[in-house]
């Protein structure tokens, strides 16, 4: 079988970043009490296995970490009413959120703090869009879909318009467009969706158009891998989003003799090298 993998897949520059953080910690702090991350550190489920293995403990909140614990700020960041509970507490905090999430927080308390209201593009329930949504000082408003957004406008209320960082850059700057189109709007649009993402949805796209099937790595709880597979989809191709190499439904893959291979960017190395191998030997 013939597979075409792409260049981009695997992690990102914030998720090396938070992981390389989190790993000195384990060194330096060895044998020197607990160390917990507030929240995932990535979404990756065999990661965050691993990790637990070595002793990390994932806390749901600051006052689940007692005093005297080193604590990892997770690389999609947290509200900001969490991060002072946290700063509040006898702990030695590690602060992992990827730069590029900081820089959307950043843009994001600097708009609203002149009275615009927040449109936000992406997952309520995604914890990036929920600290994102702590630094809007005016309001705001989520949605992940056109009719969402519309729907909700007011004509006399001034507006700034961002994104979570790992949505689909198209999308966004076409509803960007049309609101910037609609009579008396007055909005102010902020760069925040991430170079990374839209490097690895344009080559997962370029990859799908070259082959009969995609094959999409990564955790289903990944809000960027998910995407992958939405764009790979958009392109009218047969997409398989998996965990592990574990999860290949390798019947129905043999059937093909052309697969492309991408992964999200949480998804570690070795576990897209495990299914690179396990596809060419079909």
């Amino acid at each position: 079988m013939k597979v075409i993998r792409a260049e981009t897949a695997g992690f990102c520059m914030g998720v090396e970043l938070a992981l390389k953080k989190l790993d000195l910690l384990l060194e330096e702090r060895s044998g020197k009490g607990p160390i917990y991350i507030l929240g995932p550190i990535i979404h990756n489920p065999q990661v965050l296995a691993e990790y637990a293995a070595k002793g990390v403990i994932t806390a749901k909140s600051p006052e689940d970490i007692p005093a005297g614990a080193s604590v990892v700020i997770r690389a999609h960041g947290v509200p900001k009413d969490i991060e002072e509970r946290l700063r509040r507490r006898d702990v030695t905090i590690v602060d992992a959120t990827c730069p590029k999430v900081k820089k959307a927080q950043v843009l994001i308390a600097r708009s609203t703090a002149e009275g615009r209201k927040l449109l936000l593009y992406g997952e309520e329930s995604h914890p990036e869009v929920k600290g994102l949504l702590s630094y809007a000082a005016a309001g705001a408003h989520v949605f992940d879909d056109r009719a969402a957004l519309f729907g909700k406008l007011a004509k006399d209320e001034k507006y700034c318009l961002a994104s979570q960082t790992t949505q689909d850059l198209v999308t966004f700057e076409a509803l960007a467009g049309e609101l910037g189109e609609l009579p008396e709007m007055d909005l102010v649009v902020l760069n925040t969706i991430c170079d990374a993402t839209k490097l690895r949805q344009d080559e997962a796209t370029s990859v799908a158009d070259e082959v009969a099937l995609m094959v999409v790595v990564g955790g289903f709880n990944s809000g960027n891998t998910r995407r992958l597979v939405q764009v790979v989809a958009s392109r009218m191709i047969p997409c398989l989003h998996v965990e592990t190499v574990e999860a290949l439904p390798l019947e129905e893959i043999s059937r093909f003799d052309c697969v492309g291979l991408t992964a999200g960017a949480s998804t570690p190395k070795k576990m897209i090298d495990e299914v690179e191998a396990c596809l060419k030997r079909l």
